[in-house]
């Protein structure tokens, strides 16, 4: 019974955990300027996030064929992803013509009128 209780609650926090790994991605996408560093935020989250919430689900089920499933598809998220996010990377690379100019913020700073002169 004790032992419920605890792989319940372990996988409560590999799944709690893997939410926050997506939300915060989802914060992440929204903050970011530019196509690739919104790629990136995305691919982490994602990444972190599906490998939590299915070992959390491995956990809750118990090991067993369906944990094997499970693992497979990490396996697979993990093996795609990248592969996925390289050619959409490139893909953003080649089309993009401001990719590679350095964007400078100037700051004006404010004089107070005692100061002028």
């Amino acid at each position: 019974m004790i032992l419920e209780w605890i792989r319940f609650a372990v996988s409560a926090a590999l799944l709690l955990t893997g939410l926050v790994f997506m939300i915060l991605a989802v914060f992440g996408v929204n903050r970011f300027n530019r196509a690739l560093n919104r790629m990136h935020a995305a691919a982490m989250g994602d990444t972190l996030g599906i490998l939590f919430v299915i070992m959390g689900l491995i956990t809750m089920r118990g090991f067993s064929m369906d944990s094997l499933k499970l693992f497979l598809v990490i396996l697979f998220f993990w093996t795609a992803s990248p592969v996925s996010g390289h050619m959409i990377s490139r893909l953003e690379a080649m089309t993009n013509r401001d990719l590679g100019e350095i964007i400078m913020i100037h700051r004006e700073t404010k004089q107070k009128e005692g100061e002028r002169g």
